[in-house]
């Protein structure tokens, strides 16, 4: 009997560092794919692109998603939209608690009419 408790709570926690190491997999992405629409859409070099807001702000959500992935920044801007191009890059900025600058490279994975997806480089 004693054995089949052993089983049973060694199985438990196997299961439960698998659960959170799923989710943590889950919640640390860095890829987002944004709707090209009125709020969202500027124009950088002729070409529709994703606001420069729209991608800091995202990027600045999801840089520190849990306190065991990234480092929490803060402040975090883009010095022009992402350019709706695959291949299109933007450096932004942010700070990390101890005041030290951060620089986090976003590029576009693939874009269409209607959407972009992109991410960012968490350092």
């Amino acid at each position: 009997m004693q054995s089949r408790f052993v089983i049973g709570v060694i199985g438990g926690a196997t299961a439960a560092v698998a659960l959170g190491a799923v989710g943590t997999h889950l919640l640390s992405g860095t890829q987002s794919t944004t709707e090209l629409d009125a709020h969202s859409t500027v124009m950088v070099d002729g070409h529709k692109a994703l606001s420069a807001g729209i991608v800091a702000g995202r990027t600045q959500s999801r840089y520190h998603p849990l306190p065991w992935v990234g480092d929490k920044v803060s402040g975090v801007s883009c010095p022009t939209g992402l350019k709706a191009v695959a291949g299109a890059t933007v450096t932004c900025t942010g700070r990390t608690s101890d005041g030290k600058k951060v620089d986090i490279p976003v590029h576009v994975v693939k874009a269409s009419a209607d959407s972009v997806t992109w991410k960012f480089d968490r350092r």
